[in-house]
């Protein structure tokens, strides 16, 4: 179903182009042929509601000057029967249309009767689409990153499940090669530390302290008797020990951070079943490898990657490019119609040769979407801050989530797109005021359900969604005519097109920038309009604006993955 504003859209074009009909059949404008055009909505609100640019276009075609041809259109546009109020051509030739002060009125009602479902398109017309992100490694704790690619890509997905996509979140395990050997290593030298025995943490292993926690609570539980088993059963051990204990507190982290994932897929399955070895085989069968340096190369260059790679090492193990091809062919092979990937800044040069790998096993490489999240600054007092207040280290995902809240953190991370670096206030993001951006957005949603309230304890009716469709419901709606009333109603208009902008762009952060644009409308709507004034009429149908406002504020609040407070 298209919204109001879609409608209006359409119908505007429709009129334009009985007019330029009309001029065509009349010869006061010599073309055979109508291009395509667009109205969009003015920035300056004094150039009406809606702009056409079908002039400008056409006016090489036509051989006239655009204005003059905007003139002889608008000349020629009936009104009657229409929302159009007033017609101008100005500029070089734009076509601008001011509207009768309730043409987007309707929109409450879509509002109240879709519910949770408004603002839903259909650009995705079920299109199976895969999200991938966060993909954090799981030897410890989540980072930044982690966190910012766990808010990106969650609303991400939401956003496309609004605009009519079928979605499923995954998180890739990296549970396999080098950095698992090492793992290993450094949990096994914690044990030996830890029962007196002379041992020390490998080049490039982890000195966390969680690598410790870990093996002092191994030893709680078994004591010394691995100190008697072959060292590779050992680690064997130890690494599946401390994966799902990490794992799981990967999971109830990212829960507390609203973030649930469809599938965790595990890197380790794709060398068990033999896929990494298939995978491989596929490359070499179509002549996209060589072998060098006791190594066996993928001819990424001849795909437009800037060098070749390796996939097997000359040890003869298969290098993380190697199974990271097995694990996007494995996505396709499981019927995904579009793969969405966001990666850390770091990522940025695999790009081409996974584009490359993709096409030379057989598939679109299209139908792969790479989104490059770049780095965030944490600022404490106006200075970096690196370290966690509560525990003195790298500042974590937990640790964010303790000391700004799950909502804040979330809202912030999506307050810019993915490709831009993000730098996060964390004073703000904890101040109660209207300078703290998710604060003043829920304090809006707060302040109607106070609206809300009063209306019960004073004894108002509230507005009944089954009749919404009577005369007395379209009474009330038609005292709305302030210009508060009408930029408010035009706001809540907006939404589904920005849920089409916001998918087709992979651009969460435009429903984030629209939730602050709709509470700032809302507020001033507030301090200037009475909500329950002593016009019954009036009253009604503002309560009918202010609970559409509710609805759309908590649609928003959704997708971002922060609550909807009733009281601040």
């Amino acid at each position: 179903m298209n919204d109001i504003k879609t409608q209006t859209k359409d119908k505007l074009k429709e009129v334009i182009l009985m007019a330029l009909k009309k001029a065509m059949d009349e010869n006061a404008i010599t073309t055979c042929a109508i291009p395509d055009f667009y109205l969009e909505v003015p920035q300056n609100k004094g150039h009406g509601d809606f702009a056409a640019n079908i002039a400008m276009v056409m006016a090489k075609e036509a051989r006239m000057a655009p204005r003059k041809i905007g003139e002889i259109i608008a000349e020629r546009i009936e009104t009657d029967g229409t929302d159009i109020e007033k017609i101008e051509v100005a500029g070089p030739g734009f076509i601008n249309f001011y509207l009768k002060p309730n043409w987007a009125n309707s929109v409450i009602i879509d509002i109240l009767k879709q519910g949770q479902d408004y603002g839903r398109v259909d650009i995705g017309k079920g299109k199976k689409v895969q999200v991938e992100f966060v993909s954090a490694n799981p030897t410890g704790p989540m980072h930044m990153g982690n966190a910012r690619g766990a808010a990106l890509g969650d609303s991400l997905a939401s956003v496309l499940k609004m605009a009519g996509y079928d979605v499923e979140k995954e998180f890739y395990i990296n549970d396999a090669g080098n950095q698992i050997e090492k793992f290993g290593l450094s949990l096994e030298a914690r044990y030996l530390e830890l029962l007196g025995y002379e041992s020390s943490i490998p080049e490039g292993g982890y000195h966390g302290e969680d690598i410790k926690q870990h093996m002092k609570d191994l030893i709680s539980q078994e004591g010394d008797r691995f100190l008697h088993v072959d060292s590779s059963e050992r680690r064997a051990y130890f690494i599946d020990y401390a994966l799902n204990k990490n794992l799981k507190r990967m999971k109830q982290d990212l829960e507390r951070f609203g973030v649930e994932f469809d599938n965790w897929f595990s890197e380790s399955t794709l060398h068990e079943s033999g896929k990494v070895k298939e995978v491989i085989e596929l490359l070499t069968n179509n002549g996209h490898t060589y072998e060098k340096d006791g190594a066996l190369w993928f001819k990424a260059s001849q795909f437009g990657a800037a060098k070749d790679e390796v996939l097997i090492r000359n040890n003869g193990i298969p290098t993380y490019f190697a199974s990271d091809i097995a694990y996007h062919k494995n996505k396709f092979d499981r019927g995904f119609d579009w793969v969405i990937d966001i990666w850390g800044a770091d990522h940025h040069g695999h790009v081409p040769r996974m584009k490359g790998a993709i096409s030379a096993i057989g598939y679109d490489p299209e139908k792969l979407t790479v989104i490059i999240m770049q780095l965030v600054m944490l600022y404490r007092n106006g200075q970096i801050a690196r370290m966690s207040k509560r525990t003195g280290k790298a500042v974590t995902l937990v640790d964010i989530i303790d000391e700004v809240g799950k909502d804040a953190a979330r809202f912030f991370f999506n307050l810019r797109s993915a490709d831009t670096h993000l730098d996060f206030d964390i004073d703000l993001a904890i101040k109660q005021s209207d300078e703290n951006p998710v604060y003043y957005v829920q304090y809006a949603h707060a302040r109607i359900c106070s609206i809300l309230r009063q209306t019960q304890e004073r004894g108002i009716k509230q507005p009944e969604i089954q009749n919404l469709c009577s005369d007395d419901i379209k009474k009330c709606l038609g005292t709305l005519h302030l210009q508060e009333e009408f930029d408010l109603i035009k706001k809540l208009a907006d939404f589904p097109s920005e849920i089409k902008l916001a998918a087709e762009n992979l651009s969460p952060y435009r429903i984030t920038n629209y939730t602050m644009e709709l509470a700032s409308i809302f507020h001033s709507f507030y301090n200037k309009c009475k909500v329950l004034c002593d016009d019954k009429n009036l009253a009604f149908g503002r309560l009918l604006l202010v609970k559409s406002v509710q609805q759309v504020l908590q649609n928003c609040f959704g997708i971002l993955g922060i609550e909807a407070p009733e009281r601040m």
